[in-house]
């Protein structure tokens, strides 16, 4: 079995990552060199998806499965097109992706029918958040807390308002759902609990997550409707808020996430990318899928100096270069990091199970305590 993986960066190596544990070879197409994913990958073609379109149909060409990886709308396009063309099986919606790809397109959707989210502003009070409609997860995202901070905002950051929505901004615990589907029916997998830096960025995943089992299933039923609206066809990722007792709809993305696949798969044993083969080569959906949890896991990035260890947003892996898949790294599981002997700054994502998610927890304390004491001053 042989993937082809469109794109280094986050999402890139999180498809390499799941496709190795389905035991296929990987193909990584992506410009620069330098990408993350560039390090994990078992063939790499340095390629411009648009300038160099013939010698991407070779490497297409007979391959098992072909994940994209990058927001690129005129990539995705010709991507979809190619596919279209050549019958190529490439997981991917172009449809659905363009809804869930631009925040105001997708808040119409779960305003017009009824879905839980966030209030706009002039319709809520602040603290407000400040959201680049066609940017996907924390980039560009401020936090606005009163007039003042907005007229500063309007002024300098967005002249004349711009592509922004303003939302309220919400407290409480953020969870992530993904939904597979295929011709009307839809696959919820299991939630995962995210928890953001200061910048808004997930810094960890967590699962099982310890939420009331009613808003589980509240949660589910959210995942199959946004689906069913949207006729999905392969992956969604929906992240919600939980404010005062209700999930609240953040935001959807119709492609493969980073981060979150891995802590259902290492929870779980359910690989999403396995589940898209179906989809996209074989044409078919299971009615269900074991979801039992087996372990408990914390899924985490972490910047090491001489400072210190700190637990930070994904943003410092898309910046690190070329990764490098470590087992049994000072206590865990597996990490994917730069880490070199005689490095001084390095970044890591670190992967820890245990017997449950508190185990889990215990044991993430160890490997940070073990790291810490071993490069710290």
């Amino acid at each position: 079995m042989r993937a082809v993986v469109l794109g280094g960066k986050l999402q890139g190596v999180e498809a390499v990552y799941l496709a190795h544990q389905a035991g296929w070879e990987v193909t990584l197409v992506d410009r620069n060199p330098q990408a993350p994913a560039v390090g994990l990958c078992d063939s790499y073609r340095r390629l411009d998806i648009l300038r160099d379109a013939e010698a991407l149909t070779e490497v297409l060409r007979g391959a098992d499965l072909i994940i994209p990886a990058l927001e690129d709308e005129r990539a995705l396009t010709f991507l979809a097109e190619l596919a279209a063309a050549q019958e190529y099986p490439l997981a991917f919606d172009p449809a659905a992706y363009d809804v869930s790809s631009s925040k105001r397109k997708s808040d119409l959707l779960f305003r017009q029918n009824g879905i839980p989210a966030p209030s706009y502003w002039p319709g809520c009070g602040f603290p407000l958040i400040a959201k680049p409609s066609a940017l996907s997860g924390s980039r560009g995202v401020r936090l606005i807390a009163d007039q003042r901070e907005l007229d500063e905002f309007f002024k300098e950051t967005c002249p004349g308002g711009g592509d922004y929505i303003l939302q309220e901004f919400l407290e409480g615990d953020s969870y992530s759902l993904e939904v597979i589907g295929l011709k009307g029916r839809f696959l919820p997998l299991l939630v995962t609990e995210l928890e953001m830096d200061d910048d808004f960025d997930c810094k960890r995943v967590s699962a099982p997550v310890k939420l009331d089992p009613a808003l589980v299933r509240q949660f589910a039923k959210m995942a199959e409707k946004v689906a069913g609206l949207l006729d999905l066809t392969g992956v969604m990722d929906l992240e919600v808020i939980l404010h005062q007792g209700v999930l609240k709809l953040l935001e959807i993305d119709a492609r493969l996430p980073s981060q979150t696949p891995t802590a259902v798969y290492k929870a779980t044993g359910v690989n999403i990318v396995e589940l898209l083969y179906r989809v996209f080569s074989l044409g078919e959906l299971p009615r269900e899928v074991d979801l039992s949890v087996k372990s408990g896991v914390v899924y985490e990035h972490i910047r090491v100096s001489p400072e210190g260890v700190e637990t930070l947003g994904e943003h410092i892996i898309s910046d690190a270069g070329p990764l490098r898949l470590v087992r049994d790294f000072y206590g865990a599981d597996e990490a994917l990091t730069n880490f070199e002997p005689g490095r001084v700054e390095w970044v890591a994502t670190l992967i820890v199970t245990g017997a449950d998610r508190d185990k889990a927890w215990e044991r993430r304390c160890e490997v940070l305590a073990a790291i810490g004491k071993r490069f710290s001053r």
